[in-house]
């Protein structure tokens, strides 16, 4: 698979892609109403961050008790029944006079939801299309979710302005029960990937399974670590520019496009594979300069910049779908992005947390730091790695679920 077209002329790529748009869009426009709703009644940056981003802290119990399911429900319900949630949960949280304990509930309980989400949605991609085509497909899915960031934001900070945060969360709502229909009408009914029920046990299984081999566990804490404190640097553009949040966010936004186009269209896979720790190494360097406290323009270019490097996540994840068996992609992809969610969930709150004893420039200065220094130390334990005898098989495979009998794919 080697163009964009070849995607799209691809069976269920394109009512994937735009349901996953749709919900895109709602997150995006409902993450910055909520934002701003929490800064404007606590005028705390701690409580704003983790608003935005507090879902992200209930996918590490999602990680640990849900992740079984991603393989062994079918697609399509889970994916409706998801946006469905989102839909109601968000406009409960628009509803005036919600109290501030409420709201935080719904966030954390949206998140247990979401953890689910993103192993069902990136299993099916493995599914939907060659194993050539993943990293090109999850590069049009980054570059749409870019685009529909600079969009979101921009038109965000209009709403919250013109109309209200409230206003702006029901609209959200609006376009998560879009993407339950879009999931709903465009999708095919696909069976599991794996039999049996999903359980917690299984689900710790095969996540010990996933964790016990050393490659596989750098290619995570890479894809995890030096991203979610990054993302904690973001968490704090409300509390740094409050009336110019969505610019920085739009910004960003547009790094990440630029580095996601970079990594999964312009650069040959022999190059592309050698640029993993110095795109990482560019997503947290320029956010030192906000030690500075520069001006909003300077700041603007500097989240640019450094998003470009977020193109480091599809070098990592086509690594480790070269490391997991087809039929674990569900569970591996779900771990991946429930570990990822959860790290910026915490960095989040750690950045609030520093924002608040400090100042949000100074924080976020300091976030920058510790992923520098994270990003140098995973990269030199991949290299002492590397220099041991290879052992081959003795990594340890992980075992092959038992997949049903009869055709993977069926119209109702």
């Amino acid at each position: 698979m080697r163009s964009y077209s070849d995607l799209f002329r691809t069976r269920e790529f394109t009512p994937l892609f735009l349901t996953a748009s749709l919900q895109t869009a709602a997150s995006t426009l409902g993450g910055l109403a909520l934002g701003t709703l929490v800064y404007r009644a606590t005028d705390s940056p701690l409580l704003s961050a983790v608003s935005m981003f507090g879902p992200q802290l209930a996918q590490v119990v999602g990680a640990t008790t849900l992740l079984s399911a991603a393989d062994r429900l079918p697609p399509r319900a889970t994916m409706t029944g998801i946006a469905g949630v989102f839909a109601v949960g968000t406009a409960a949280m628009a509803a005036p006079g919600l109290p501030l304990g409420a709201v935080f509930a719904l966030v954390l309980l949206l998140g247990l939801v979401q953890s689910l989400g993103g192993g069902v949605r990136w299993g099916l991609l493995n599914d939907i299309l060659s194993q050539d085509g993943y990293l090109l497909g999850r590069s049009v899915f980054n570059m749409m979710n870019g685009i529909l960031q600079v969009c979101g934001y921009a038109a965000g900070g209009v709403l919250v302005t013109v109309l209200s945060p409230r206003t702006t969360l029901l609209i959200a709502s609006a376009l998560y029960l879009a993407a339950a229909a879009g999931a709903r009408l465009g999708l095919t009914r696909r069976a599991p990937r794996a039999s049996g029920r999903p359980t917690i046990a299984q689900t710790w299984r095969t996540n010990a399974l996933l964790w016990s081999s050393p490659p596989r566990r750098t290619t995570y804490l890479l894809l995890w670590v030096p991203n979610g404190l990054v993302v904690g640097c973001e968490s704090l553009y409300v509390s740094y520019a409050p009336d110019r949040a969505g610019v920085l966010f739009a910004c960003a936004a547009l790094g990440m496009f630029a580095g996601d186009v970079t990594i999964g269209r312009l650069l040959p896979p022999a190059l592309r594979r050698r640029l993993g720790i110095p795109f990482l190494l560019l997503l947290a360097a320029p956010y030192l300069l906000f030690a500075l406290r520069p001006a909003v323009p300077v700041a603007a270019v500097c989240a640019a910049l450094a998003s470009v490097g977020f193109g480091a996540s599809l070098i990592q994840q086509e690594r480790l779908m070269s490391l997991t068996p087809r039929e674990l992609s569900g569970h591996a992809l779900g771990l991946h992005s429930a570990g990822m969610l959860t790290m910026q969930g915490v960095s989040a709150a750690l950045a609030g947390t520093l924002a608040q004893l400090t100042a949000p420039a100074a924080a976020m200065a300091l976030m920058a730091a510790a992923s520098l220094l994270a990003t140098s130390v995973l990269a030199w334990a991949g290299a002492v790695a590397g220099r041991r005898p290879s052992r081959g098989a003795a990594d340890g495979p992980v075992p092959r679920p038992v997949r049903r009998p009869g055709p993977g794919v069926r119209r109702d």
